[in-house]
């Protein structure tokens, strides 16, 4: 067989993910604050890009803006390399992708559950509500000029809140004077979280530095000296304990009850007494002490600020009886591309580089405002499916919410479910029952018992948490019991599953909540008993 050269042609298809393409991508999943951060580098990056309330050079109008109408298409040829930006968004060039991002909202637990219960409210809103008011106010200095001066800045006056890290570092440098005594104590500061707690186990500490356990131990003794009474603790009970001993209230009784704080958890109040050795009024008012202290205390202290949310989706009632879908314009960069002074650019430029330069530099902001449109398309076309999918939700409330997952709705707008999983993370949606990530609309199915259309995970949970409040002290409902009458009304669940949202919930187990109610009754018929001895005491 003599071995011969042809050429031949083919065709086939293939993806090709230019820059242009991974970074539309990208743009699809940010959230409008990061989206914001995005476009702000590329407008100092892009000497062509601008926002949409500049004046271009001279006084003209950007010549092309980032609004496009429902005639452009983004789908087909572009001269851009790769083809165009919208082919990120065309149906089924996506398969390549993960298929759900998950959210990234996680809560941090520092307390037990049962714990979170005893302790009154008053002390974590008194330290959100005067974090700025207990912190020391230090300004900049003035960058000169006199006040007159165009330089005037009124950022440099910008107030640094002292964080709890400094605010202990400040009393380390007054409670010590040897080098290596604040070495010991630098480290544990460091160690300390938001909440003002160490990590329980400190054995590497003294390896790390070394020094010896001794040597650690006494500079922790006189860490926990500091302000805020409390702070440095490495576990509830020692932050409890110490605040005491700063009241001069630690005494073996006391002890007995911080030491044995999962009981004041349970609630089982018969069990303290005995292990304090105090009668029943004793035992209340040593409970009181302890809901009076902060088990929190580093919190006022430079505490992360939060940021409100903005939604990126407006729902409201409309005329005609359905609702009304639109985009929060505030979250939406407006960008323009300023042609005429491209224009005026390439008739002076003469070096092939510079040429290339602000040619590239014109792609890419032509890019870009294509990017941030088709994204704001894709996410109201996805915001309009979910709202339409679930219009129950809307009307009557969450007890209505459907199943409903990534498939039917990329099915329903002729979309990949990668690209639908990347448009609903990190986006909200504003509606008349509150503002919700667009992925708490899509909840998994639970079975009908009497063979009707399924139920939504989240309308189950919300079915059992309405069980559960309205139960009575004497009927607490077992899981079993809630199993039987969730049966009842055509929802086939098992037993484990109830338990399992009910502890996502939060909620305690049936031996829990009856001793908690039965507690909550015991203090009602006490102050009612006590109320009216003071009333019929004679004048």
């Amino acid at each position: 067989m003599a071995l011969t050269q042809r050429l031949e042609f083919r065709q086939s298809q293939s993806l090709v993910m230019t820059p242009q393409l991974m970074q539309a991508i990208k743009l699809l999943q940010l959230s409008n604050l990061d989206l914001t951060t995005f476009v702000e580098e590329e407008l100092e990056r892009n000497p062509l890009l601008e926002r949409a309330n500049d004046e271009a050079p001279g006084g003209e109008a950007p010549a092309e803006a980032g609004q496009f109408s429902d005639n452009d298409d983004f789908g087909g040829s572009s001269d851009e390399p790769g083809g165009g930006p919208g082919e990120a968004f065309e149906p089924g060039q996506e398969e390549w992708m993960s298929k759900d991002l998950g959210t990234r909202a996680e809560i941090e637990q520092t307390l037990d559950t049962g714990l979170d219960n005893v302790f009154s409210e008053e002390p974590a809103e008194a330290a959100a509500r005067n974090a700025q008011d207990a912190a020391p106010t230090t300004y900049t200095e003035w960058g000169g000029g006199a006040s007159g001066d165009e330089d005037y800045n009124l950022e440099a006056f910008v107030a640094a809140e002292t964080t709890l890290a400094d605010h202990l570092a400040e009393q380390l440098s007054v409670a010590f004077t040897g080098a290596a005594q604040r070495m010991i104590g630098q480290y544990l500061i460091d160690l300390v979280d938001e909440a003002g707690y160490l990590p329980p186990d400190l054995g590497q500490a003294a390896e790390r530095l070394g020094a010896t356990q001794k040597d650690v131990e006494d500079v922790l003794a006189v860490l926990q000296k500091f302000d805020p009474p409390g702070v440095c603790a490495r576990n509830l009970s020692e932050c409890l304990a110490i605040q005491l001993r700063e009241l001069d209230r630690y005494d073996p009784a006391m002890q007995a009850l911080v030491e044995h704080l999962d009981l004041l958890a349970k609630r089982d109040i018969a069990a303290l007494r005995k292990l304090c050795g105090v009668d029943d009024e004793d035992i209340a008012d040593m409970i009181g002490e302890i809901r009076r202290l902060n088990p929190k205390p580093g919190m006022k202290f430079g505490s992360a600020r939060l940021q409100t949310m903005v939604p990126d989706v407006y729902v409201r009632p409309g005329p005609d009886g359905g609702w009304h879908v639109e985009l929060n314009s505030d979250t939406l960069p407006r960008v323009l591309v300023n042609q005429t002074y491209y224009s005026e650019l390439s008739k002076k430029i003469g070096k092939d580089g510079d040429k290339s330069y602000f040619t590239d530099a014109l792609q890419n902001a032509t890019w870009l405002v294509r990017a941030l449109d088709q994204r704001a398309r894709t996410i109201l076309k996805v915001a309009t499916e979910i709202v339409r999918q679930q219009d129950g939700f809307f009307t009557h409330g969450v007890a209505h919410l459907r199943p409903l997952n990534l498939k039917a709705v990329a099915d329903a707008i002729q979309m990949h479910e990668s690209t639908v999983s990347r448009v609903t993370a990190n986006k909200y949606m504003a509606t008349n029952r509150g503002t919700f990530e667009l992925k708490y609309f899509f909840t998994a199915s639970i079975a009908s018992a009497d063979g009707g259309e399924a139920h939504s995970a989240e309308a189950v949970r919300h079915h059992i948490k309405q069980l559960i409040d309205s139960e009575e002290p004497s009927a607490i409902l077992s899981d079993d019991t809630i199993v039987e009458r969730l049966r009842a009304s055509g929802i086939d669940i098992a037993r484990r599953t109830v338990a399992k949202y009910r502890e996502a919930m939060r909620i305690p187990s049936s031996v829990q909540r009856r001793r908690d109610k039965q507690s909550a009754l015991g203090n009602v018929l006490s102050t009612a008993l006590s109320d009216r001895s003071r009333n019929t005491e004679p004048a």
